[in-house]
């Protein structure tokens, strides 16, 4: 979801716009924390993901540190490791199937 937000889009429309950027950091948060909670109650998570904690991090930076979000670091986190994230959510999820 947030990939099709960002789509075709620069950092400097993400910067400039309020929409964009509460629309992203809002996914950014439910990401962090479904993974929180799948962490907590399975701890193979951490395993298939290693950077879930950075991740939950982000989550209550964003959350409780609004004032101290630097929209840099969301874009190069949506822009980067975001889709890696999706990759190894998808692998995880294919390798479950299996078993």
């Amino acid at each position: 979801m947030v990939q099709r937000f960002v789509a075709g889009r620069s950092f400097e429309e993400y910067d400039t716009d309020p929409l964009l950027s509460a629309a992203v950091e809002r996914k950014l948060e439910v990401i962090g924390e479904a993974l929180r909670l799948a962490d907590a109650a399975d701890p193979a998570v951490g395993e298939a993901i290693p950077d879930v904690r950075r991740i939950v991090s982000m989550r209550n930076r964003i959350i409780h540190g609004y004032d101290a979000v630097d929209n840099e670091i969301v874009w190069g986190v949506v822009a980067v490791y975001l889709p890696r994230l999706a990759q190894r959510l998808e692998a995880a999820l294919a390798a479950e199937q299996t078993e």
